[in-house]
């Protein structure tokens, strides 16, 4: 649902699971520290499975040790082979062609080749997966020979190499498609740098990975890797300083804080998600209000951003009013204070609109995100002009009456700035889960084609442009861009990623 640590967000901060730091010891025998053959990795996020056709988000690390991908992402975001040595498009960029890599076989001898990868891609599609959709441009899919691949697209997809370098490249065995129980949810079965240890794994509460001694790629450096799931980060915290653990992400400014405060701990910032108001219902059909620009517009001059930040987040982040990330091409910098706080402003404007007297927004509130300051905040400056907020606290049981029924006329997220311009385009312009209604109009449909058929890196003006169209009819409330916090115990040295706030499991290595 997310592409942040939140990954699922509903279902994972609304999961209850055992924390305690018993067990996330070193599993080879080592205890972290340098030279230790295992890496113990903490994290938030819960996985649904370990089905690919499961994965998402910030979860793709539980993925990654067992299934490799067709492309690889590096750290920095360009792509490199892995089960696919080459690709090509043709000229009108809808077909892809994939070579792929010889020889690489699965457990039990089946072969990496391309009847595979068809039978992944199309198993993939058509299941339920929060990632499902990024495949829906994909028509059909060629076996050309044993390595060689065709995708067919019924339109150009800018992003396409990146999903394939995401879930949707995620390699499983085909011969466990189709078994009674779907064995792959706890059972992983693909060609990856590591098979999970049943025997020493708590499924919903720790992973151990041990190494694929016939793995066909480079070795990772650590013998073993151990995934802890936890509910809260100050287990984490002093997880990371008895050493316990190795290395985390940390989103919460006090345990960020901590974290900095403990000079055995070494740690590197990150910016990847922004936080904000999604306004599901620019069309007005909960609340007719929002239909009109000014009053959205209102909202986004009715928020003391500045404050927010300060005393909510401690000062750790950038305030924006825009979606577009710093690395993506469509960033605007003059956007990300294209709202100043101004209620007299948002007062007039709401006036104008015909709402001189208001109206209510109510929103589902999901505590791991909206914190009781950020409720209040976001109550209290937006009742100053007249808009009363009212909280609906949500649960795993609510992701239906937001996503399904439409219940809500908006929701208060954390939802990442990916570099790629066209992932963001497709999770928040397109209709889909964060455009329910399939909001649109005149200037999106003028350029969306444009960059959509644009050859790579040459529609940053067509970016640009959107961007600023919809900064000016205010489809977003955000609030500003979150730094994150990436800690280890200082035996390991960690390499934040690219598309992704939690790093890949090929970004850690003893430190030097």
């Amino acid at each position: 649902m997310k592409k942040s640590t939140r990954a699922g967000a509903l279902t994972a901060v609304c999961a209850i699971a055992a924390s305690a730091l018993t067990g996330c010891a070193d599993a080879g025998g080592g205890s972290g520290a340098k030279g230790s053959t295992t890496l113990n990795l903490a994290t938030l996020t819960l996985p649904q499975s370990l089905d690919p056709a499961d994965a998402n988000g910030s979860a793709l690390p539980f993925f990654q040790a067992v299934y490799d991908t067709l492309i690889k992402r590096e750290p920095n975001g360009s792509f490199s082979p892995m089960l696919a040595t080459e690709w090509k498009y043709n000229g009108d960029r809808t077909e892809l062609t994939l070579t792929l890599r010889d020889g690489v076989k699965f457990d039990d001898g089946t072969p990496l080749d391309a009847t595979a990868v068809k039978a992944n891609m199309e198993r993939f599609a058509k299941r339920t997966g929060a990632q499902a959709k990024t495949l829906k441009d994909v028509k059909s899919i060629q076996v050309v020979d044993k390595t060689h691949v065709t995708l067919k697209l019924s339109q150009p997809n800018p992003a396409m190499l990146y999903f394939l370098s995401d879930a949707a490249g995620l390699m499983a065995n085909p011969a466990s498609f189709g078994k009674p129980g779907d064995p792959l949810k706890t059972k992983p079965d693909g060609t990856g740098p590591y098979e999970l240890d049943s025997a020493k794994s708590a499924i919903g509460t720790r992973w151990v990975y041990t190494r694929a001694r016939n793995y066909w790629g480079t070795r990772l450096p650590y013998e073993n890797i151990t995934i802890t799931y936890f509910n809260n980060e100050t287990a984490i915290v002093n997880g990371l300083r008895t050493r316990q653990l190795n290395a985390a992400l940390l989103q919460t400014a006090d345990q960020q804080v901590a974290a900095e405060s403990d000079r055995k701990l070494t740690t590197v910032p990150q910016e990847f998600d922004f936080q904000g108001i999604v306004l599901f219902d620019r069309g007005g059909a909960l609340v007719p209000a929002l239909r009109d620009a000014r009053v959205r517009q209102a909202l986004n001059h009715a928020l003391d951003r500045k404050t927010m930040l300060s005393k909510i987040r401690q000062g750790r982040g950038a305030v924006t009013d825009q979606i577009f990330g710093t690395q993506a091409a469509g960033y605007v910098k003059e956007l990300d204070a294209h709202y100043a706080h101004d209620p007299a402003k948002a007062r007039e404007l709401l006036k104008q609109a015909g709402h001189a007297s208001g109206f209510t927004l109510k929103l589902p509130r999901v505590s791991a995100i909206v914190s009781d300051a950020l409720a209040s905040s976001i109550q209290t400056d937006l009742a100053a002009i007249g808009v009363k907020v009212t909280w609906e606290n949500v649960d795993a049981g609510a992701i239906r009456k937001i996503f399904t029924d439409r219940g809500f006329p908006a929701m208060v997220m954390n939802l990442g700035q990916p570099a790629d311009d066209w992932i963001g385009i497709s999770d928040y312009v397109l209709p889909g889960v964060f455009n329910m209604f399939g909001t649109t109009d005149d200037t999106v449909r003028e350029l969306l084609p444009k960059i959509q058929r644009a050859p790579a890196g040459e529609a940053k003006t067509e970016l640009q442009a959107l961007n600023r169209h919809l900064v000016e009819q205010a489809w977003f409330v955000p609030f500003y861009r979150l730094s994150y916090l990436h800690v280890t115990d200082g035996s390991v040295k960690v390499t934040p990623q690219s598309g992704m706030a939690v790093p890949s499991v090929y970004n850690y290595a003893p430190a030097k």
